[in-house]
């Protein structure tokens, strides 16, 4: 993945993560081309046990 011009919501993927560097300021957008989802969980069974594993602190 790597980054990318924030300025380029992807209309594709919504997100609500302000504390994510690729969370589009302006929008409730990501700015990333695409996105790895993934589980914490041995057997998921709600939406809670996922996890966007592109996630990445802002500074």
């Amino acid at each position: 993945m790597g980054c990318c011009d924030k300025t380029q919501s992807n209309k594709s993927i919504q997100c609500t993560v302000a504390q994510c560097v690729h969370h589009c300021d302006h929008e409730n957008y990501c700015s990333l081309n695409q996105i790895l989802v993934g589980t914490h969980e041995a057997n998921p069974t709600m939406d809670q046990c996922t996890d966007c594993k592109s996630f990445e602190m802002k500074k």
